[in-house]
């Protein structure tokens, strides 16, 4: 049975990925899209590449009705204070914000210096990653979204972690401009935008949270975001101190084993060529998460990571329909199978 899908907040960045993702689900059917700002205008208007592809037309969230699964594409809170009103209208919710991605109010509160709007609904959720969630989501009726950032951390280095090995991480993300959302601020004018290298989050970025939350909340990882000249993209570099030493051959056997059957992790490391470690350029558009490693030829204990998925897909929509996929028993790869494009 052809699953009936509405998206709410269909105006933002995410909101036309999923659109974009869901028209080629051979499973589902888009029966509704809404946007408060451009209800009545059709989605191709927002969203240009989806011209012809999507003959849809906003409605007013108010105007929203019925349907089997619905995905929140809305702003940080938002989803939280309305959720009793989405839920009754489908039996599936995945949430693209952060308001359900982690399991404790006092860890919410830390992070975001807020009191949950509804804590009831935390333990309810399940965090939508499927490479740590996947038995989790099964069935599941209540996905979250993922944080793009911590996507890429978690990862790169959850083979490692789950082996015991690291000691310390510093971990530099390269990022880009999309992940500011599409609301234009001072930071997103393009003369200031434009040519910058600009480090906007040193250290204690919210994402922390959900790193702590998969990896493990006594690792020492520490991490700094800086934009650069890029729309879409995540490119993370994580030098990894480890507590024993290790061969090129150990490194290959940990992820080789963590990452077998992903559907949606490519391990790349060459010795030689031009695209020898990953780039946010080549997953452009896609749901794969690149990673790839090199062990410090002068410290066996020195690893350094290398890791790129685009912040738009894997970490975002491309999740979040992936998770969909898993909860309703469809193959994992539906609407999912870009493979990119190169040049």
């Amino acid at each position: 049975m052809t699953l009936r899908v509405g998206i709410v907040g269909g105006s933002g960045y995410t909101g036309g990925e999923l659109l974009r993702l869901l028209g080629d689900h051979r499973e589902v059917e888009i029966t509704q899209i809404t946007s408060r700002e451009h209800a009545g205008q059709f989605v191709y208007t927002r969203h240009p590449n989806l011209r012809r592809a999507s003959h849809l037309t906003f409605v007013h969230p108010d105007a929203m009705s019925e349907c089997d699964v619905i995905f929140l594409a809305l702003p940080h809170g938002i989803a939280a204070r309305e959720i009793d009103r989405y839920a009754a209208l489908a039996p599936t919710v995945i949430d693209l914000s952060a308001d359900f991605r982690l399991n404790s109010v006092e860890v919410y509160q830390r992070w975001y210096g807020e009191a949950h709007p509804n804590p009831a609904w935390l333990e309810r959720f399940v965090y939508g990653l499927p490479e740590v969630r996947r038995d989790q989501l099964r069935g599941a009726r209540y996905a979250s979204g993922v944080g793009c950032n911590a996507t890429a951390i978690n990862l790169a280095l959850m083979p490692l972690a789950r082996a015991g090995l690291i000691e310390q991480a510093a971990i530099a993300l390269n990022v880009g401009s999309s992940e500011a959302g599409h609301t234009p601020s001072e930071g997103s004018h393009h003369p200031i935008r434009s040519g910058a290298v600009r480090t906007y989050k040193p250290s204690g970025h919210r994402h922390t949270a959900e790193v702590q939350m998969i990896l493990g909340e006594n690792l020492s990882i520490d991490f700094a975001i800086t934009a650069i000249e890029m729309v879409r993209g995540v490119h993370l570099v994580a030098h990894v101190y480890l507590n024993q030493a290790q061969t090129e051959k150990d490194l290959w056997r940990a992820y080789r084993g963590a990452y077998r059957d992903e559907p949606f992790i490519r391990l790349v490391s060459s010795a030689t060529g031009l695209h020898r470690y990953p780039e946010p350029r080549i997953v452009a558009g896609t749901n794969y998460c690149d990673i790839g490693f090199s062990l410090d030829e002068n410290n066996p204990r020195h690893v350094v990571v290398i890791a790129a998925l685009d912040n738009l897909g894997k970490g975002a929509a491309g999740s979040a329909v992936q998770c969909m996929n898993i909860m309703h028993g469809f193959d994992e790869c539906e609407g999912l199978r870009f493979t990119g494009m190169y040049p």
